[in-house]
């Protein structure tokens, strides 16, 4: 499943606006820093998506920190880093894809962005934004400007954030867990 949140959270949070923030580019070496982002964006789902259960926290960070390991180490993947004080605050994670598809017009590469998160006491100050806009930065250094995100179902706000940014409804994604095939029964 891929997310996303957005930075919009209206809560009081505990960093004051003077408090100066960087987005980079970061590679391998950032990503055990991406825990706590991780799970605040874990948690999040928990409480907003439709469908339930999600995977345990610790299984689904080293699932996570696995597939971001890979896709870094293996050139498919753009991790940009939000940072305060020399602490990760947000990131986003991008996996470039390698098309075209065989449904939608997209490019020979076209960008996923698979995971955006920023810490609680960061949110509403436009640093998702900021993210996304270094996303577009790089994907355009690379000649990709086709990009799909998924926004886990009830999560409106992630919604509306990607929609301010020109994103519109391709598909639904629909799952099914547990059931075997002698499970099924068909429909009356």
């Amino acid at each position: 499943m891929i997310e996303g949140e957005p930075d919009s959270d209206s809560g009081s949070g505990v960093h004051d606006s003077a408090t100066s923030v960087d987005i980079a580019v970061a590679g391998i070496e950032a990503v055990d820093a991406l825990r706590d982002l991780w799970l605040a964006l874990h948690h999040h789902h928990r409480r907003t998506a439709t469908l339930q259960p999600l995977v345990a926290d610790e299984e689904s960070w080293r699932r996570r920190r696995a597939n971001y390991l890979d896709w870094l180490t293996s050139g498919q993947g753009i991790l940009v880093l939000a940072s305060a004080n020399n602490q990760a605050i947000g990131y986003a994670m991008v996996l470039i894809h390698h098309g075209p598809d065989d449904t939608w017009p997209v490019e020979e590469r076209y960008g996923e962005i698979y995971s955006l998160s920023v810490a609680p006491g960061f949110r509403g100050r436009g640093i998702g934004n900021r993210l996304l806009d270094r996303v577009d930065q790089e994907l355009g250094r690379l000649g990709i400007v086709d990009v799909q995100v998924a926004v886990m179902d009830g999560n409106r706000a992630a919604l509306r954030l990607y929609e301010r940014r020109g994103f519109r409804a391709g598909e639904t994604l629909l799952l099914r867990f547990g059931l075997k095939p002698k499970d099924l029964s068909p429909a009356p």
